[in-house]
């Protein structure tokens, strides 16, 4: 029995042994053949790094600010007894927009009034009384007093009453409103909108970097969102800090307005002349890889110096600067008369051997609408 045993346990190792054997060695085999089988070439576009001369700007993003422009409110209490505008109506300076419920000051006024001329009578009776030297002079100063302090009373209450008629403090056009006749409004509630839109502001930021390149009166080129043909501003002023967060200027620009096309709020794609046209060395969007560790693109070389060599690629990385539609420029990391890879980055890795086939590009045209980039 021990025999047979000890028999059956060597065939059963034996049989085991052999088939782990077998898939140790097919594994084996299988690796060598992935690892040693010819990867196909990539098939890519290619573009050349070319010298461009460029216009010298700055572009930025910006928003649209009315020249003038508040949401018109009450100062004091009251219920609404008339509205004499409509929504979006232009008015001039001093209109009336809404008037509030005024019984109470206006009786107020009257009853001051009447004791203001009741006290100006008196006065002018002691002061001739004073002049024959028949009252003291602290009778006549007494009456003088009330007097003033009477008429003070009076101004303050007409000041009140004045605040019932609620008026344009300036020319423009008003938005929606926000209340109706009868309301009740308390100090400070919000009544209607008002905006002067013949020339409006448009801020915007630059980078630190660019901030001693700019200067009030410098011409500035924007567009509404959705517009082609840019309008003409120039830059008023330069916000007196730098922004410690984002290390950004603020700029504000003012542009005319007559035709209404900007709305206060709305976004503005803003470019900013410099200066003369600069040279820069210029490649497709298409040919960057960005990354959070720094910019890339593959340069595409030959794998030996053999007339018939394949040509590989070699990842690059790059600094890039401005953008001009579709084009970047770059400011180290290349040359002109490199060759790039435009198109099938994703698919591509160091010495990966490519084809090039130039039939399809991708677009890298200059494009003047201010902002790109």
């Amino acid at each position: 029995m021990n025999k047979r045993m000890i028999w059956m346990l060597v065939a059963v190792t034996v049989v085991f042994g052999g088939l782990f054997g077998m898939k140790w060695f097919g594994n084996k085999m299988m690796n060598q053949f992935f690892d040693t089988m010819p990867v196909p070439p990539a098939t890519v576009t290619s573009a050349e790094v070319t010298v461009q001369r460029w216009p010298d700007i700055t572009t930025a993003v910006g928003s649209v600010v009315a020249s003038q422009g508040t949401q018109i409110s009450t100062e004091s209490a009251g219920t609404v007894t008339a509205i004499h505008v409509a929504s979006g109506a232009r008015v001039a300076r001093g209109d009336r927009l809404v008037t509030l419920n005024a019984d109470t000051e206006r009786a107020n006024v009257r009853r001051l009034e009447a004791q203001v001329a009741q006290v100006a009578r008196d006065q002018v009776r002691l002061a001739r009384l004073f002049a024959l030297e028949a009252i003291a002079r602290a009778d006549l100063d007494a009456v003088e007093s009330q007097l003033a302090a009477l008429r003070a009373e009076l101004g303050a209450e007409q000041a009140r009453l004045a605040q019932k008629e609620i008026r344009a403090p300036f020319a423009g056009q008003l938005g929606i409103r926000q209340v109706s006749v009868g309301d009740y409004l308390t100090a400070g509630q919000p009544i209607i909108a008002l905006q002067a839109l013949d020339a409006v502001y448009i801020d915007f930021t630059v980078p630190e970097a660019e901030a001693q390149r700019l200067k009030p009166g410098q011409r500035v080129l924007a567009s509404p969102d959705g517009v082609d043909t840019p309008r003409e501003g120039v830059i008023e002023a330069l916000d007196s800090r730098i922004d410690e967060a984002t290390r950004n200027l603020k700029v504000r620009a003012r542009f005319d307005n007559r035709d209404r096309v900007w709305v206060p709020g709305a976004f503005a794609r803003v470019r900013v002349e410099r200066g003369a046209d600069r040279e820069v060395l210029a490649i497709p969007r298409s040919a960057v890889s960005y990354n959070p560790y720094g910019n890339s693109v593959f340069v595409i070389v030959p794998q030996s110096e053999a007339a018939d060599a394949p040509l590989i690629v070699r990842q690059r990385f790059i600094t890039t600067g401005a953008a001009e539609g579709d084009l970047i420029s770059v400011t180290d990391g290349l040359k002109a008369g490199d060759r790039i890879a435009t198109t099938g980055l994703l698919k591509l890795r160091n010495d990966a051997v490519v084809v090039i086939n130039n039939t399809v590009q991708p677009g890298a045209a200059l494009n003047p609408t201010p902002g790109d980039g």
